[in-house]
């Protein structure tokens, strides 16, 4: 058998997302079985960037509602950091004052940050918090370096309904190709960027199928809708992968 199924069961069934993809050590659909190649060093990056994005996103829709908070800190000129070791420690004092504010009314805090220098030496950082009454003021106010601009995750550019392009941009760094809107390459804007989220945010154990053939279609468990579904080529291998994510139609008991 050729072909693997991981389902990922979230917030007590009300999402499952999916992965199916063709095992490399085994040819592709009425295709012999190969001898597995070595990946290249190009191939191995885009995998790693790939499930850095999967896992932040699969995070977020166990853990982050879309009227929680997608924002950025940014720093004033004259208060740049000299180093990312800096910007660091910025994020991590003030961090530790929302966290205490969130303990302090009974909450846990979970967060995403992402850290980034740009080409022409300016410093930011996106985060994603989840909400309670009076966060965002809080949030504000930890903030000692520059601005704060605070969105819910709805109302902002990166919405989507299994947070992909909310993912995508948290997790982008120097090494991420974005591109204009005529479609041409654009010139890098990151010199560095520093990913990570906050440790209470376990995912369980997917379980795993081996399925006889690759459907050419798939469709929604009764009582989901197909909330996205996408199709790529895995760069290590070169085989075909889909991933897609169901959620339960609200007031529906079946």
């Amino acid at each position: 058998m050729a072909t693997k199924r991981k389902t990922l069961t979230l917030r007590g069934g009300d999402i499952i997302d999916v992965v199916e993809f063709h095992d490399g050590n085994y040819g592709a659909p009425s295709q012999p079985r190969i001898k597995r190649q070595k990946p290249t060093k190009e191939q191995m990056e885009k995998v790693n960037r790939l499930n850095k994005a999967r896992r932040c996103r699969q995070k977020m829709l166990a853990y982050i509602d879309y009227d929680d908070y997608f924002g950025t800190w940014t720093y004033k000129k004259s208060a740049r950091p000299p180093n990312m070791v800096a910007a660091l420690l910025h994020f991590q004092k003030a961090k530790r004052k929302v966290q205490a504010y969130f303990k302090k009314q009974g909450y846990e805090l979970f967060w995403f940050r992402n850290i980034e220098r740009g080409t022409k030496g300016a410093w930011h950082i996106h985060f994603v918090m989840n909400k309670i009454q009076g966060a965002a003021e809080v949030i504000t106010k930890s903030w000692e370096h520059g601005g704060t601009y605070i969105v819910p995750i709805k109302e902002s550019e990166f919405y989507d309904e299994d947070f992909t392009k909310l993912a995508n941009y948290m997790t982008k760094d120097e090494s991420t190709i974005e591109y204009n809107q005529d479609g041409t390459i654009a010139k890098p804007r990151l010199k560095e960027a520093n990913y990570n989220t906050s440790r209470n945010m376990p995912l369980p154990e997917p379980k795993v199928d081996k399925l006889v053939r690759w459907k050419s279609e798939v469709k929604p468990k009764k009582g989901y809708y197909m909330a996205s579904i996408y199709e790529g080529i895995n760069p290590a291998t070169g085989y075909m992968y889909r991933r897609y994510t169901m959620i339960r139609i609200r007031g529906d008991d079946g």
